[in-house]
């Protein structure tokens, strides 16, 4: 990976990681959802991974709750925000 596609994966992975860990810390939003959030974030930092898997692992958290009918509209949003900059990275990498 060159240098200039790794600076990239960190700042992407830091907007994700940003948008997660404000979904998890938002008192508002239903456990269960802020318990996936943080651990869709947490995904993203397991070295054992390439960025690409992390981002597909990430994603398949996320997909489990998008649904979730108890989610605020604001949270939803913000993790289709999540998804779609997660899948930039899966397909880049």
């Amino acid at each position: 990976m060159s240098e200039g596609s790794q600076q990239s994966w960190e700042e992407r992975r830091q907007n994700v990681v940003q948008i997660l860990e404000s979904i998890a810390n938002d008192m508002g939003t239903p456990r269960n959802i802020r318990r996936i959030a943080k651990a869709a974030a947490d995904a993203l930092f397991d070295e054992r991974y390439t960025p690409a898997v992390r981002a597909a692992n990430a994603i398949e958290m996320i997909e489990e709750i998008i649904n979730d009918p108890n989610m605020p509209v604001f949270t939803r949003t913000q993790l289709w925000m999540a998804i779609s900059i997660l899948e930039t990275i899966r397909s880049s990498a």
